[in-house]
């Protein structure tokens, strides 16, 4: 009985501990449109009329040949590098220095 238990909680507990890590990755995003300029670590892609650079390093999968001009679909995560957090009591400390601004005069 025991045995017919575990043949049926090991699958479970697998899939279920399988998934823990997908669930704490960035959501993913795509752009489609022509390649500007293609480095190492960067592409920088046409989106309208804003250009998109996007890095990339040696764990990016490229899938063709990367070249400016051709037509391409980039698939980014975004993800912070850094924080900082503002407190609102030191903006308002910073706030009261007794200068006026100029357009106060």
């Amino acid at each position: 009985m025991l045995r017919l238990k575990s043949l049926v909680l090991v699958p479970i507990a697998v899939v279920a501990f399988a998934r823990a890590p997908l669930a704490a990755m960035a959501k993913t995003y795509q752009v489609t449109g022509p390649v500007l300029a293609v480095t190492d670590d960067m592409i920088a892609v046409q989106k309208g009329k804003d250009r998109w650079e996007i890095g990339r390093d040696s764990t990016t999968k490229v899938t063709g040949d990367l070249k400016v001009g051709s037509k391409v679909t980039v698939e980014y995560r975004m993800t912070a590098t850094a924080i900082e957090e503002k407190s609102a009591g030191a903006k308002a400390k910073g706030a009261d220095t007794g200068t006026k601004s100029k357009s106060a005069k």
